[in-house]
């Protein structure tokens, strides 16, 4: 069975992804800064790594020598990103690099978790659209993304968008799960509906990267969701599925909101070549919303 070394294992992706593989009875190594903040460390291999320090990654790796490698690790906040570029560059582009330079003497297939954020707007996007980032974060995957494909080694690059899925302790809670949260208090909220995203069910990623692991598929593949809709609709759908008042969800558009960061109000991703190509299947948002907070429903 494949060894698959995964970076930013104590993050939401990170997390999942170790626990999905590890089920799946792969070897996983999974490695993050600080300790191990995943439940279960029954079935993988944790292995505490600073991804800015390059001697520590090419240790780790020789020590390892993983078949392959998902590079979910990243500095993801725009706003954090735009506020201290230095700190983002060093954690999304050089760290990267240094990934990629400490694997060149085993030769693993390198996966790398980039986002939608490396486009403008007129979304969503398919995999040869033109980039146009309107952030220093988006900048910074795509330099990555650059990187990647100069490589000599087996790459894929996996763009992502608007994750949700289950969350347990010491996860931060995602849109899905603050739209619950203020709903059973009884709190009103305000949701933007100007915007439009594909929202992507985080098992759904995992069932992605497995298919690309397993055809050893090379290139740019777009794992998202098959809905295309707003945060608004996604607001009402989580009072629907969990039978929340939504006449606490306000509508309202993203001048409520005024952000110190560009972002694409037209955003989303485009998943013909992923079904083409890797026979992936996302589930609709509605029924991934059932999953995420374990509500079945036919």
């Amino acid at each position: 069975m494949e060894t698959i070394f995964i970076t930013g294992a104590n993050g939401f992706l990170g997390q999942h992804l170790t626990l999905y593989f590890a089920s799946k009875k792969f070897n996983v190594i999974a490695s993050g800064r600080g300790a191990c903040r995943i439940p279960a460390k029954e079935n993988f291999e944790y292995a505490e790594l600073d991804l800015t320090n390059k001697q520590a990654v090419r240790k780790c790796l020789q020590l390892y020598q993983p078949s392959v490698i998902i590079h979910a690790a990243a500095m993801s906040k725009p706003d954090e990103c735009n506020n201290n570029k230095e700190a983002c560059f060093l954690h999304n582009v050089e760290a990267t690099r240094y990934l990629l330079e400490a694997a060149q003497s085993f030769s693993p297939h390198f996966i790398y978790i980039s986002t939608d954020f490396i486009f403008g707007e007129n979304g969503p996007h398919a995999e040869e659209s033109k980039p146009a980032p309107l952030n220093y974060y988006g900048e910074t995957k795509l330099m990555s993304e650059e990187l990647v494909k100069k490589t000599e080694l087996l790459n894929s690059i996996v763009r992502i968008v608007f994750i949700y899925g289950a969350v347990w302790e010491g996860m931060r809670a995602s849109f899905l799960h603050w739209v619950k949260n203020n709903l059973e208090q009884n709190k009103k909220i305000k949701v933007v509906s100007d915007q439009q995203r594909t929202p992507t069910y985080v098992i759904d990623i995992c069932n992605g990267i497995k298919k690309i692991i397993e055809q050893k598929a090379n290139g740019t593949f777009h794992l998202a969701g098959k809905d295309i809709i707003s945060p608004y609709q996604m607001a009402i759908s989580v009072a629907d599925v969990l039978g929340l008042d939504k006449s606490l969800i306000e509508n309202v558009t993203s001048e409520t909101f005024p952000e110190p960061v560009i972002r694409a109000k037209k955003a989303g991703l485009k998943i013909d070549k992923a079904i083409n190509r890797l026979g992936y299947s996302p589930l609709s948002f509605e029924k991934g919303v059932c999953l995420t907070f374990d509500k079945h429903k036919n």
